[in-house]
């Protein structure tokens, strides 16, 4: 039993590290808009995204968690090993993709991981069809979400200040007030969806092992500690994603990044609200280009969106496939 309990903390270990990287890798969502608008300066933006991060779990259910837990793969056939290559595949892919300044998806790195594992160990009748269908119809529909509320959102606060008759630069010292706002309701929603993935990773482990009985559930000390590891990871920051985020798909100013944030948060917090485990940067992404198509569609620089949307569509076989290698490689040298 010793054996095992070290083993177990060590597996839990790994997935704070994922925890930990997807705080940094998608720090890009919560705060390039504030960034890029001059609203904040970079370290007072990730200290805020980090808190509001952490407080997200007084505000919602365990939901998202209970879906990465048992709705990907059958939770009956899920051992250690299985565990280690499906993070070990998201790491990676994390990683790659950080270094390369694309924001790619933690959650859909985090599901091909235990789609490949769990495929190499058992064969695809493990697989929960509908928790993956679920899943990957949202890689489109909450971009494509993001992308309508941004415009939708931008088009009417235009329409708003136009027949008020403000004038560009109070509008923007109006909505650099308001950013604020809308930066932390999204960071919020940031740590609703995204710090539940590592949860139900840890709890599933814990489960497999024996340490939480015959129910599966989510341990209070579990969702604690994950909000506080991936506020954290937020805190270390993401500027080469930053960069792109912020700057890269189209200028932002501040009724932009107010109208991208909004949009976006209203979309991540109803599929936490639902369970549903979505890209925050899918949508965050779709939003900001949502914003920048009420200029004039030039102004969303498409070359840079579909290198994304690239990333986007080879997260979950890549990160399948990464996991499938660990996996051999483990039970290889067992």
């Amino acid at each position: 039993m010793e054996g095992s309990l070290i083993v177990v903390i060590f597996i839990v270990l790994i997935a704070l590290a994922f925890d930990f990287i997807n705080g940094f890798h998608d720090a890009a969502n919560a705060i390039a808009t504030v960034v890029s608008t001059r609203v904040l300066k970079p370290h007072h933006a990730v200290m805020m995204a980090a808190f509001f991060n952490c407080i997200a779990g007084f505000f919602i259910s365990v939901k998202v968690a209970t879906t990465i837990g048992t709705g990907i793969i059958n939770p009956a056939i899920i051992d250690n090993i299985l565990i280690v290559a499906a993070l070990g595949g998201a790491i990676i892919w994390n990683l790659l993709t950080w270094w390369m300044g694309l924001p790619s998806s933690s959650s859909h790195a985090l599901i091909g991981g235990l789609i490949g594992a769990g495929i190499m160990k058992a064969g695809t009748d493990i697989l929960v069809w509908k928790g993956i269908i679920t899943t990957s119809v949202f890689i489109v529909i909450s971009p494509t979400l993001g992308l309508i509320l941004g415009l939708l959102m931008m088009v009417l606060v235009m329409n708003i200040t136009h027949g008020r008759t403000i004038r560009v630069g109070g509008a923007n010292l109006i909505f650099r007030r308001l950013q604020l706002v809308s930066a932390a309701i999204y960071s919020t929603s940031h740590g609703m969806n995204d710090a539940q993935k590592t949860m139900g990773i840890i709890a599933i482990v814990l489960f497999s092992n024996g340490y939480l009985g015959e129910t599966f559930h989510i341990p209070f000390w579990v969702e604690v500690i994950c909000y506080l590891v991936i506020a954290a990871g937020t805190m270390s920051g993401g500027w080469r994603i930053v960069k792109t985020m912020g700057t890269k798909i189209t200028k932002l100013e501040p009724v932009g990044g107010f109208c991208a944030e909004t949009a976006a948060a209203i979309a991540i917090i109803g599929a936490s609200l639902a369970g549903i485990p979505v890209s925050t940067t899918h949508t965050i992404t779709g939003a900001i280009m949502g914003v920048g198509a009420t200029r004039r569609l030039s102004a969303v620089r498409w070359g840079v969106a579909g290198n994304i949307i690239w990333a986007w569509i080879l997260t979950i076989p890549v990160s399948a496939l990464l996991s499938m290698a660990i996996y051999l490689l483990c039970t290889s040298s067992s």
